[in-house]
């Protein structure tokens, strides 16, 4: 560890590290919110083709100011730019895309994760209904399923636990997690704490994480904070 402060990692730089994570090619979902982050990643010799339930694949990054379109939104209703070659599909035909099985990963918020890959986004305690829309294809339909999400509710609860307390959105799907504190797999084990925040040491990160945390012998640094 070179960084003596603290520094929790902000919203733009952990979608960055997760989309560094991409592989030429891939076909890639990202969810509602935080995820949505990861098409403004600059992916330099990397084709990503970016595909969103709504009904476009191959959008680009989120819209700048005066440059929007009405009609191109994602998931979340940000304005996109389209790329070269992008598709607009009915919105059946974009489900199919995902439960055929032809999204390579998908990147998801969420409340809460375990420890074996279960996790809930969709609806928090005390609250009446619920929606969980297009998440529980995702999980099940994708190859990979990513979170990014802060590590501890905002009173300081931690949200990567032994267990779910929410309602699940799907069971021993996720294998990859980020976080404002590090960067993290799913393991047989359990969490993996592969890279951590500048200036955290591996028990301040395990104080703020109800499960069990492995610390990998090659920790480094969070990549590109």
């Amino acid at each position: 560890m070179t960084t003596t402060d603290k520094k929790r990692l902000d919203r733009q730089t952990m979608c960055n590290r997760l989309a560094m994570e991409f592989e030429d090619g891939w076909v890639a979902n990202l969810g509602v919110g935080m995820p949505t982050l990861c098409s403004n990643y600059e992916y330099a010799d990397k084709d990503i083709v970016f595909q969103s339930e709504n009904g476009l694949i191959g959008y680009g990054p989120l819209a700048a100011e005066g440059e929007e379109h009405p009609n191109l939104v994602n998931a979340g209703v940000q304005y996109v730019t389209m790329k070269p070659g992008a598709s607009i599909l009915h919105h059946a035909d974009s489900f199919t895309v995902i439960r055929g099985g032809y999204v390579d990963v998908t990147v998801l918020g969420a409340y809460e994760v375990a420890e074996h890959g279960d996790f809930a986004n969709w609806k928090t305690l005390g609250r009446k209904g619920g929606g969980i829309g297009g998440a529980m294809d995702l999980a099940v339909g994708a190859k990979r399923v990513w979170l990014a999400l802060e590590h501890t509710t905002r009173d300081g609860q931690p949200r990567l636990l032994n267990r779910c307390k929410l309602p699940v959105t799907a069971v021993n799907v996720v294998s990859r997690v980020v976080t404002d504190l590090g960067l993290f797999d799913i393991t047989p084990e359990g969490f993996l704490l592969r890279e951590i925040a500048p200036g955290f040491t591996p028990e301040e990160v395990q104080e703020l994480t109800e499960a069990k945390l492995t610390i990998s012998p090659d920790l480094k640094e969070f990549y590109g904070a």
